[in-house]
């Protein structure tokens, strides 16, 4: 019995899931969409876990994710893509109804529901949402966004979006959203666009790497060091690339070069 209750779990996971994987008909903005620029941001508030969505682990196209413990200090950057008409209505991951029009978010792994501080890099525009769904499984997006929330942040035209994600827990207050300036200025300092390929204890691994990669490919190699309390990291990236298109295609291109880890990344 404890079995098949485990079997109906993972399956009914899998009906949730909401971006990207429940049919094969386009997804859209709504036809003669209302202005959405002064929908409320979402509320920070303490509330248990969702009864759905949050197992200590599932798969999707065979593969893993482990859900987060706990949101608190979150915070990374890279792309956002955003989910909109295809969905509306439907069940999301957490039980509740994707509402287009709500500022909401899927993520891969924060625990449904958390709360998150999304900043477009490229318009320094802020907004809050709610994460109540799981997703996007597309690899190399980080978090899928809300029509409404898409829209606020100037990110609906071109489907995708750099963004900096900040946890908000513990009745923090965020910074005052910016989504109802139409010609924000651009944040200061350039963002980088890279295809991460690896990431290793040592320098050695990292170089082995980027010799292969640019055999492989005609591209510029870079390791990046990070310092760490328990010991450097030296990733290998890609870039910086010229947009979100080509790096997908490189990301397509190295799968089928055995490179399995590649993912863009935001810095």
């Amino acid at each position: 019995m404890m079995l098949l209750k485990r079997l109906s779990v993972a399956s009914v996971l899998l009906t949730l899931v909401a971006c990207g994987i429940v049919g094969s008909k386009q997804d859209s903005a709504p036809r003669n969409a209302p202005d959405v620029s002064h929908v409320p941001n979402a509320v920070p508030r303490d509330e248990p876990r969702s009864k759905y969505g949050n197992p200590a682990h599932y798969e999707v196209f065979g593969k893993r994710y482990y859900t987060l413990k706990t949101s608190r200090g979150y915070h990374e950057k890279g792309l956002a893509s955003w989910y909109g008409k295809k969905f509306h209505g439907r069940r999301t991951s957490s039980g509740e109804k994707y509402d287009m029009y709500a500022m909401t978010a899927a993520h891969k792994t924060l625990p449904l529901p958390s709360y998150l501080e999304v900043t477009n890099l490229t318009n320094g525009r802020k907004i809050i949402v709610k994460v109540n769904d799981r997703g996007p499984f597309h690899g190399n997006r980080l978090i899928d966004l809300s029509y409404s929330a898409a829209k606020q942040l100037g990110i609906v035209a071109k489907g995708t979006g750099m963004v900096e994600l900040r946890a908000i827990t513990g009745g923090q207050v965020a910074s005052t959203p910016v989504s109802d300036i139409i010609d924000t200025p651009k944040i200061s300092g350039a963002v980088g666009l890279y295809l991460q390929v690896g990431a290793f204890s040592t320098e050695h691994s990292a170089d082995q790497l980027k010799a292969k990669l640019q055999h492989d490919i005609g591209d510029a190699v870079l390791i990046v060091p990070l310092n760490k309390p328990n010991g450097n990291l030296y990733r290998v990236r890609v870039g910086p690339l010229a947009n979100v298109e080509y790096g997908d295609s490189l990301a397509s291109r190295l799968l089928d070069l055995w490179y399995n880890d590649s993912h863009i990344v935001v810095e």
